[in-house]
C-alpha cells in the first residue's frame, strides 16, 4: 500500500506552493516544476539547525573526557567539519535523485531491504527532536526561575507546550514553511548569540584554561567520536531531504560546500567559546551536566535573560523542526501507509511523551544523552559508510521510478549491505561503553577479547565502535558492490505500459 501511494505521488502537480499550506509531497520524487533555489539556499536550514547554544555546552562535554583545551580545539574542528562534510556528500544524492535521503538508500539496500536502516533513522531523528525539546523546556524554566516570575512544574509545562507546538507545526506544514522559519531563526539567533558572547566574555580566565592538563590519545579519540556523533553523524540520514528540491543542474560542489559551511560555522564558534567558559569554571562545567543550557543563565545579567531564552528556544526549535520533518519521511520510507503530515504528528506525539518522561521523572540527563548518541551512532555510522561508498560508485543519476518498485533494478532485498550494517553494528557496540546509563552496561563486550583492556581499560571510552562501523561500511561496500552498481546503471529503462 505504501509503495503504491508513493509511486502515485511521483508525478507532481506543479502547483505553486505556499508556506502556509500543508506540503503534499511525501517520499515521492520532486517534479522539475517544483525544483527551485540555488545551493547557497541550503545555508539557511543547516545554519539554523546548528546555531543552538547547546554548542556552548559541548565545551563542558568535550573537556569531560579529560583532555586539554588545545586538544579539545583540534577535536572540535576535525569532528565538526569532517562529520558535516559527510552530510554534504550525501546531500548531493538528493539533487541527483530528487527523493528523501532514506528513499535514495533503497538503491543500496533494496526497496524493501531498506526498511531496516529507515527504522534506525526514524529512531535517531525522533530521539534528537526529543532531546532538543527537553533542553528547550529546561532552559525556559530556568530563565523564569531566575526572573522570579515562575519556574517549577507549571513553567515547564507551558514551555513544553510552546516548544512542541512550534516543532510540530513546522513539521506538519512542511518544506516551504520550514525554509521560512529557518531564515528567521538564523538571523535572530545569530545576532543574539553574538550579544551573549560579548556579555560573558569577561568570565573567561585564560590562565585557568591553559593549565588544563593534556589527555591520552585514547581520550582524544573518545572526544573526537563524541563530537562527530553529536554533530554531523546526527544529520547524515537527513542530509538529502532539503537538497532534493534543488534543480538538477545545481552544482554538486556548491551543494557540498554550502551544506558543510552552513552546518559547521556556528558549532565551531560556539564550541570554542564553550571550551573557554567551561575551562574557566569547574562549577559551571558541572552544572551543565544537569541542565546543559539553563546553567549558562548564571553568567548573564537579568535584563538579557528573556533574549537568552528566545535564542535558546529558537536555536533548539531550528534543529527539532528539521528532525521532525526528516523523521516523518523516514517513517513513511519504513512503510507507514499515511500522508506525510500524519507521520509528523505521530513523531510529535512520541517526542512529547519522551520529553515528559525526562523532564518530570528522569535524572542524569548528560549520561543518558551520551549513551543515546554512542548507541545509535554505531548503526547510523555503518549506514553512512555504506551510503557514502554507494554514492561514490555511481556515475549516473538514479532511475527514480524504480526506487519504488521492488521488481526494478534496485531489487527487493540486497543481502550484503543489510548483513554489513548488522555485523558492523554488532562489532561497534562491542567497542563502546557508557557507565552513566545503566541500560547500556552490556556494551563493550569486545574490548577484552580484542586486547583493549576491557571495560575498565584505557580504550573503554574511546568509542572506537563508531569509527569501526563507519570505516567497515565504507570499505566493504567500495570493495564488493561495484559490479552490482554497474549492473544497476546499465539496466535498460522500462518502457511505459
Amino acid at each position: 500500500m505504501a509503495e503504491r501511494l508513493a509511486a502515485e505521488e511521483t508525478s507532481s502537480t506543479g502547483a505553486e506552493p505556499h508556506p502556509l499550506q500543508i506540503e503534499t509531497n511525501g517520499i515521492n520524487v520532486i517534479g522539475d516544476a517544483e525544483r527551485k533555489g540555488r545551493p547557497r539556499s541550503l545555508f539557511w536550514p543547516w545554519f539554523a539547525a546548528n546555531v543552538s547554544v547547546l554548542g556552548l555546552s559541548y565545551g563542558s562535554f568535550v573537556l569531560g573526557f579529560g583532555i586539554s583545551f588545545w586538544q579539545a580545539i583540534l577535536v572540535g574542528l576535525v569532528g565538526i567539519i569532517v562529520s558535516f562534510l559527510l552530510c554534504g556528500f550525501i546531500a548531493v544524492a538528493g539533487k541527483r535523485g530528487s527523493a528523501p535521503t532514506m528513499v535514495l538508500g533503497r538503491a543500496a539496500f533494496g526497496v524493501r531491504g531498506n526498511k531496516l536502516p529507515s527504522v534506525i533513522s526514524w529512531v535517531l531523528t525522533v530521539g534528537w527532536e526529543t532531546v532538543l525539546t527537553i533542553l528547550a523546556t529546561l532552559a525556559t524554566a530556568t530563565v523564569f526561575t531566575r526572573l522570579g516570575v515562575g519556574g517549577g512544574t507549571g513553567t515547564e509545562v507551558v514551555a513544553l507546550i510552546v516548544v512542541a507546538a512550534l516543532t510540530v507545526i513546522g513539521g506538519v506544514m512542511g518544506f516551504d514553511l520550514i525554509m521560512r522559519m529557518q531564515s528567521v531563526i538564523t538571523i535572530v539567533t545569530g545576532v543574539l548569540t553574538v550579544v551573549f558572547i560579548a556579555l560573558v566574555a569577561d568570565k573567561i580566565h585564560w590562565h585557568t584554561v591553559a593549565a588544563i592538563p593534556s589527555g591520552s590519545p585514547e581520550k582524544v579519540i573518545g572526544a573526537l567520536v563524541f563530537v562527530m556523533t553529536g554533530f554531523g553523524l546526527g544529520w547524515v540520514n537527513a542530509a538529502a531531504d532539503y537538497s532534493r528540491y534543488l534543480p538538477r543542474r545545481s552544482s554538486g560542489r556548491g551543494v557540498i560546500g554550502w551544506t558543510t559551511f552552513g552546518s559547521s560555522v556556528a558549532p565551531v564558534v560556539l564550541l570554542v567559546f564553550g571550551l573557554l567558559l567551561a575551562g574557566s569554571s569547574s562549577s559551571l562545567s558541572a552544572a551543565i551536566g544537569a541542565n546543559p543550557i539553563g546553567a549558562l543563565t548564571s553568567l548573564l545579567p537579568t535584563w538579557f535573560l528573556v533574549p537568552f531564552a528566545i535564542v535558546a528556544v529558537l536555536g533548539l526549535v531550528g534543529g527539532s523542526v528539521l528532525d521532525i520533518y526528516s523523521s516523518g519521511l523516514a517513517l513513511l520510507t519504513a512503510g507507514l501507509p499515511a500522508p506525510r503530515f500524519v507521520a509528523a504528528l505521530i513523531d510529535g506525539t512520541v517526542m512529547i511523551a519522551g520529553t515528559i518522561y525526562v523532564v518530570f521523572f528522569a535524572s542524569n540527563f548528560v549520561g543518558q544523552f551520551e549513551g543515546f548518541l554512542t548507541t545509535l551512532g554505531v548503526p547510523i555510522a555503518a549506514w553512512a559508510g555504506i551510503m557514502l561508498a554507494d554514492i561514490a560508485l555511481r556515475r549516473r543519476d538514479y532511475a527514480e521510478p524504480e526506487l519504488y518498485n521492488p521488481k526494478g533494478r534496485y531489487g527487493n532485498v540486497r543481502p550484503l549491505p543489510i548483513a554489513l550494517i548488522v555485523v558492523a553494528t554488532a562489532l561497534g557496540w562491542g567497542l563502546v561503553t557508557n557507565t552513566a546509563a545503566s541500560w547500556l552496561t552490556w556494551q563493550g563486550y569486545l574490548l577484552g577479547p580484542f586486547g583493549l583492556g576491557g571495560k575498565a581499560g584505557a580504550w573503554a571510552f574511546a568509542n572506537l565502535g563508531v569509527l569501526l562501523a563507519l570505516v567497515l561500511g565504507f570499505v566493504v561496500t567500495l570493495a564488493f558492490e561495484r559490479p552490482a552498481v554497474r549492473a544497476q546503471e546499465s539496466a535498460p529503462i522500462p518502457q511505459p505500459a
